[in-house]
């Protein structure tokens, strides 16, 4: 149900269309939470079916931009503090890595050197970001933003030093 909290919160900052949101996604939350163009508008008609948003204005082309209605700001509020994250994670990267046994160890390394070289630029991808961002704002989307990217920015540093020692760990 994640994504629907994410839509949510997001047009609690301000009232937003599907496609504002998709660039919200694609800007900064795609490495936390991806979502597909197909998957937030099938959820922003479900959440306005259960009156948890509406449609606050209309444009052209069936352009809708929506806000959370309180009973959509009540239940973002009870999935943020009532109820327990789910903790399981899926890494393709990981299930890749156990399986790396059926090439040969050459191809084993190669795959974890790949690793490295992806986080080299999504390291760089996240400095784009940082840098494009008014830090100076003092608006929720700003403050947390800053959390949530410094998380990213350690889980990608964490994973090029594993991928690095990894790479070590399997003979020539």
């Amino acid at each position: 149900m994640s994504l629907r909290h994410a839509l949510i919160g997001l047009l609690r900052e301000r009232p937003a269309s599907g496609y504002d949101l998709m660039n919200v996604f694609d800007k900064s939350l795609r490495q936390v939470w991806p979502a597909t163009k197909s998957q937030v508008y099938a959820e922003l008609a479900k959440l306005d079916e259960a009156g948890l948003i509406e449609v606050t204005a209309e444009g052209p082309r069936g352009r809708r931009e929506y806000a959370p209605t309180e009973a959509g700001l009540a239940e973002l509020r009870h999935w943020l503090l009532e109820t327990v994250p789910d903790q399981v994670q899926r890494s393709e990267t990981l299930l890749r890595v156990f399986l790396l046994g059926a090439v040969d160890r050459a191809q084993a390394k190669e795959f974890m050197l790949a690793v490295r070289e992806r986080t080299l630029a999504d390291l760089a991808r996240l400095d784009a970001l940082a840098n494009s961002i008014d830090w100076e704002r003092d608006d929720d989307p700003t403050r947390y933003g800053v959390i949530v990217m410094e998380w990213g920015r350690r889980m990608v540093e964490m994973t090029r030093d594993w991928s690095e020692w990894a790479a070590t760990r399997i003979p020539d």
